[in-house]
């Protein structure tokens, strides 16, 4: 969850940590967002948590919100026989 909601920079000692999804508030609610966010996921996980495998994510309108994106994560944990799912709902 922190690697989605840091942006660049933010941290010390690792200003390429993170995956700089507030740059996408003020974007349109639209599919080329919507990938863009979706690049910058993938993007972010394989070089901060390479153990985990996204089997699959998507980002989609939130049905409470038309200026809000839902962005689910279902990933399996490499090192163990763990398989869970997440989501993060980001403010556009």
């Amino acid at each position: 969850m922190y690697l989605l909601l840091t942006n660049k920079g933010e941290r010390l000692y690792m200003p390429e940590f993170g995956a700089n999804l507030r740059k996408y508030i003020f974007e349109p609610n639209d599919q080329p967002s919507a990938n863009a966010i979706k690049n910058e996921v993938n993007q972010a996980i394989k070089k901060f948590i390479p153990n985990l495998n996204v089997t699959e994510l998507t980002v989609t309108p939130s049905e409470d919100n038309i200026h809000a994106v839902v962005i689910k994560i279902d990933y399996i944990v490499t090192i163990a026989a763990l398989q869970s799912a997440d989501f993060v709902i980001l403010e556009l």
